[in-house]
């Protein structure tokens, strides 16, 4: 997230670059770019007249660079967005990259490239590193997940509980956007300096505070083999809304998460869990040793090939998370 905060600290002090190449395949990152950069430079009175938007499959680098060269007419800059830019003929990247060499001053070009990480290989890239901004955006983990969570929150001035912060992680996930559109619903309609909580989860994002991803980790964690085998039919049986590739990958973390805190010990910047719930973590971790650990880990790799149908399994979706929960508490020392 530091070239994501770098830009932005930037484009706050109006100290703007003619070309922004933005790659990753976080793409809440990119769009956040281009969004606040857009509401920045262009005026709504203008935007007619010193704003293009084009496409990549469908543009060229002539096409681009034609728009930039254009002077605006009423807002200080021209701006000029390619979304898609991974689309776009690598043929005709280092003709964007000789314009580099010298840039409209009066015009912005943000490239947004998609899903992928930018070639550095390419003459553009270099380029940009030198006249313009670059940022490369991954998939941030479970330990920044937590602290976008909180800086995002204190932004919108939204109070928030750690087990609620917890329950919509597990249940969202990483995804950036609906988690920001979360944030913003809960804000409108939490009252002011109310904090939200469990109760909140449940009513306005529609998690159920006794059966979800997290009751069923801590359940499996903990060993209330009636309670996880119960939230497991659950949450088979409600598979749209909780995909189970999500409640694999959230058990894969939290097995992960135990290795880390016997290895490494109670250091938890560096494990990653929420200090809300450290003791919880160390009770699980000391009855779990790190073979039996390991052996979770594998049972619930060959849930996920299950569910995805390789290896020649052939298993139905709703009956591979009990089928694991029953392996899970199976394990032997």
């Amino acid at each position: 997230m530091q070239d994501y905060y770098k830009i932005l600290s930037n484009i706050k002090k109006e100290n703007y670059s003619p070309f922004y190449l933005l790659s990753g395949k976080e793409t809440y990152f990119i769009d956040s770019i281009s969004t606040i950069l857009i509401n920045k430079v262009v005026q709504k009175s203008s935007k007619e007249f010193d704003f293009t938007k084009l496409y990549g499959q469908d543009t060229s680098a002539s096409e681009i660079i034609e728009s930039a060269r254009r002077f605006p007419m009423l807002s200080k800059y021209n701006l000029i967005i390619v979304k898609e830019a991974q689309n776009m003929r690598t043929s005709e990247y280092d003709y964007l990259a000789n314009y580099l060499s010298q840039p409209s001053k009066h015009s912005i070009i943000i490239f947004c490239y998609k899903n992928r990480e930018f070639d550095k290989r390419k003459k553009l890239y270099k380029n940009v590193k030198i006249y313009g901004e670059f940022g490369n955006f991954r998939n941030i983990n479970d330990n920044q997940l937590l602290n976008w969570i909180r800086d995002r929150s204190n932004n919108i001035g939204l109070k928030i509980s750690p087990i609620a912060i917890e329950l919509i992680i597990s249940n969202i996930g990483n995804n950036l956007s609906r988690l920001e559109s979360e944030l913003k619903k809960l804000k409108i309609i939490v009252s002011e300096g109310e904090i939200v909580n469990q109760e909140h989860i449940e009513k306005y994002i529609g998690i159920s505070k006794d059966f979800n991803i997290f009751e069923l980790q801590s359940a499996i964690g903990l060993g209330y083999f009636s309670k996880a085998l119960q939230i497991a039919r659950f949450l088979s049986s409600n598979s749209k809304e909780n995909p189970i590739v999500l409640i694999l990958a959230s058990l894969h973390t939290y097995f992960q998460k135990l290795i880390l805190l016997k290895t490494i010990g109670n250091d938890i910047s560096r494990v990653g869990v929420n200090p809300y719930f450290i003791n919880e973590y160390k009770r699980v971790s000391e009855r779990f040793s790190l073979r039996q650990i390991s052996q979770a880990l594998e049972h619930i790799m060959k849930a996920d090939l299950k569910s995805k149908g390789i290896g020649g399994y052939n298993i139905k979706n709703e009956t591979v998370l009990e089928e694991l929960v029953l392996k899970l508490f199976s394990i032997k020392n």
